[in-house]
């Protein structure tokens, strides 16, 4: 997108501050990254405020009498007050500085020997504390690719293909900031050897390559061809000397060894693999969808797909849920939930559809919503005949199936009975909207039953009426989240005594039996 990656800035002061930044420059601080992954950033810089904080306050240390709140809650270590020294801030300081470059191993021996010593004091939960430090600095390490802030200009070219399907990723580094990245879709030209190559030529015939250009992949021996370069050419040598030729300037193309810029390719690399993978996982789903187009005989491809299902318990709670599908994947900000409200307690799965097939669809017509190109109804020909009903009431032509979980028959709206190979794509597509539909249900009906069964054991509480366990229940969400909270919260959040609270919290346990 053209921008540049953030960097971890340490201030060159008395008292160093460290903050994330865009804006590099020359003013004898110390900049650590790029960090294309921009969570890891932050991940980095929540692990130096937890394990060896800085001051947070900004502009030059200004002498204060009372520390403020970060203080208080460990995020900063006062030099303005004199709670540190000056050499133990600096030594903090270059213990954040290692851990930035990458140099972990002094960091964690220091920080396992306050482990042991803390363990052995029976100070367990210190010591776990740093367990967890030494584990997150391990995993942060592990994924770093940050580079140093030499003025040069480079690339970074990496590779991935999977069949005909080809991605090349290219990191720009221009005068030491990681500037933008080049994601490039391709297909293969046959070798692999000659797809990279074709490639390294001609992206460098629409743009000046940089002063260097680093390339994971070796080149094979007869993929470049061209007047400047023999015919039996491909080595990276070869590839400098046309460079040269071309550009009237020396140009390093080079194979990085296992230090820094080999971390950062193999992170161009990686993002190669997951470009390639979504491209694969695209053209999977485009297959799926038209296999299922071809199966159903429908009019076109069904990108936007919905699902209804019932879900009661004895009458009780009867629910619908309603997902919605696009291209594929859950469009969970088009899922729906309803009450079903006609039944007056009877169980009827084909009123239930009814229902609310007839409220969706009423709002879609209303509101002017997208219609899908096909409705899936979890059940078999007569929930399928109720939805029809509805839709051709409200003189809507949608394609509606339903499908019957027993031999997984597909039912069409007109009169079809369709069975799909175990192993069909469009079978999986259906199977998983189905599935997704009846979870969507079951969780609404489990919820409410637990409602339920929470207002129920609040109210045999003496003193408590349904303002109050309405209150209670949506502060606290759950029967156990008021059990675990101090007689003195829940009667301020009540208005209860707190006798009554103290009473609520053993009535919970009791019945819980926690």
């Amino acid at each position: 997108d053209g921008k540049t990656y953030p960097a971890v800035k340490i201030t060159k002061e008395a008292y160093p501050r460290i903050y994330r930044t865009r804006n590099i420059i020359e003013d004898g601080s110390s900049y650590f990254g790029p960090f294309p992954n921009v969570n890891a950033i932050d991940r980095y810089l929540e692990l130096i405020d937890k394990t060896f904080p800085l001051r947070k306050c900004k502009g030059p240390l200004k002498k204060r009498d009372n520390p403020c709140l970060y203080y208080h809650i460990n995020r900063c270590s006062a030099p303005c007050c004199g709670k540190i020294s000056r050499e133990e801030y600096a030594a903090r300081v270059e213990k954040i500085k290692d851990l930035l470059s990458g140099n972990i191993d002094g960091l964690v021996i220091d920080l396992t020997e306050k482990m042991h010593t803390a363990a052995g004091s029976l100070e367990f939960e210190k010591a776990s504390e740093l367990r967890d430090t030494i584990q997150s600095i391990y995993n942060l390490s592990d994924e770093q690719s940050v580079m140093d802030f030499s003025r040069d200009s480079m690339d970074y070219i990496a590779y991935a293909a999977h069949d005909e399907l080809c991605t090349f990723c290219v990191f720009k580094v221009r005068g030491g900031k990681l500037a933008d990245q080049d994601i490039i879709r391709t297909e293969t030209y046959g070798h692999e050897d000659e797809s990279v190559s074709q490639f390294f030529l001609r992206y460098y015939e629409e743009r000046k390559p940089p002063e260097t250009i680093y390339l994971l992949h070796s080149l094979g021996t007869d993929a470049v061809s061209n007047d400047a370069v023999s015919n039996d050419a491909g080595s990276l040598d070869e590839l400098t000397a046309y460079f040269r030729t071309v550009y009237q300037s020396a140009i390093r193309t080079v194979t990085p060894s296992l230090d820094k810029h080999y971390t950062t390719a193999m992170l161009a690399t990686k993002n190669c693999i997951q470009d390639l993978d979504r491209r694969k996982a695209l053209a999977a789903t485009v297959y799926s969808l038209r296999e299922l187009k071809a199966y159903l005989l429908l009019p076109g491809l069904p990108e936007r797909i919905e699902g209804f299902d019932i879900s009661q318990l004895g009458g009780k709670h009867p629910v619908a849920s309603q997902v919605s599908f696009y291209k594929g994947k859950p469009d969970k900000k088009n899922y729906r939930r309803f009450h079903v409200k006609t039944l007056g307690g009877a169980i009827d799965d084909y009123e239930s559809i009814r229902e609310v097939v007839s409220r969706r669809y009423t709002r879609v017509i209303n509101e002017k919503l997208p219609v899908p190109d096909l409705i899936l109804i979890d059940g078999g020909k007569g929930q399928l005949n109720a939805a029809e009903e509805i839709l051709s009431a409200l003189g809507l032509k949608i394609p509606v199936i339903g499908l019957a979980k027993r031999l997984e028959e597909i039912f069409t709206w007109d009169g079809r009975r369709v069975v799909l190979p175990e192993t069909s794509a469009a079978l999986r597509l259906l199977q998983l909207v189905r599935d997704e539909a009846h979870r969507f249900a079951t969780d609404f009906n489990k919820r409410l039953r637990k409602k339920d069964l929470s207002v129920s054991l609040l109210e045999k509480v003496k003193g408590l009426g349904p303002v109050r366990v309405r209150k209670l229940l949506t502060h606290y969400s759950s029967l156990q989240n008021i059990a675990e909270d101090a007689p003195e919260s829940i009667a301020a959040v009540s208005g209860v005594s707190i006798e009554i609270a103290n009473n609520l919290v053993h009535h919970i346990k009791q019945n819980m039996k926690m």
